[in-house]
């Protein structure tokens, strides 16, 4: 039997890593991995998602997603009600903010990065690369290495499924970190698995991204995401929890 470790990685992106046309309301690409205590994720978490889902529609068949919430886009229209809407985030931000788990994040500024790396590297790649590699210096702190760790990212597709896993793969022969590729674990599921883990990931990728860009915004998500981004012990986050790039 596999000596699975004692957690569990759920990895989102928001943005697209497209270096031909960039977005200006939102030119960045943002991959977030969230680092789960597999207890905490089973005992706590889940059962919390769960919760809203049934309290707010009554299953749990819906699958969160930031886009819709935010655009109150079917079977979020309830959120257009305003009363509505400012309950369930209520109730979301409770649960992220309640969740024990850290972040590792990537921001990568699309404009600067085509200037400095050209059309032909591919951001997702680098920001994959720093992810994998803070993710498992979390890992090994915690007496995990060579404990498999399952990385779990949203299927794109199966053509974009198999480039990703190749890139995962190669990431784990060629790195120089020691235990690394034995921690490890690729594993892709489709948005109908409705993984709680995932749309968590998803709640957070995007308030990343629009902090970087409008740092001196308010932004309640920023504020309950920043305290759970990876630090050095003196505090640091920048280049340890959270890389922006270039």
């Amino acid at each position: 039997m596999p000596r699975f470790s004692d957690y569990v990685v759920y990895v989102d992106e928001s943005g697209d890593h497209s270096l031909v046309n960039v977005n200006p309301q939102f030119p960045y690409f943002v991959l977030s991995f969230c680092i789960f205590p597999v207890n905490e994720y089973v005992d706590h978490v889940v059962p919390r998602v769960q919760r809203l889902k049934f309290d707010f529609f009554g299953h749990d068949m819906v699958v969160l997603h930031e886009r819709e919430i935010r655009k109150s886009t079917p079977p979020f229209d309830i959120l257009l009600n305003e009363r509505v809407r400012a309950d369930f985030m209520r109730a979301l931000n409770d649960i992220i903010e309640a969740a024990r788990f850290g972040i590792v994040a990537c921001v990568i500024d699309k404009e600067r990065f085509r200037q400095r790396r050209g059309m032909n590297t591919n951001p997702y790649h680098v920001a994959l690369e720093f992810g994998l590699e803070r993710v498992f210096l979390q890992l090994q702190q915690r007496g995990q290495a060579r404990r498999m760790t399952r990385v779990v990212f949203e299927s794109r597709g199966s053509k974009e499924d198999h480039a990703l896993e190749l890139e995962f793969r190669r990431i784990m022969d060629t790195t120089a970190m020691r235990g690394m590729p034995e921690t490890l674990a690729f594993h892709c599921a489709p948005k109908s698995a409705n993984s709680s883990g995932l749309q968590i990931a998803d709640m957070t990728a995007r308030p990343i991204g629009l902090h970087e860009m409008r740092p001196e915004q308010r932004n309640r998500a920023w504020q309950l995401i920043e305290p759970k981004l990876v630090r050095l012990r003196e505090g640091r986050i920048d280049g340890y929890g959270l890389k922006v790039y270039p």
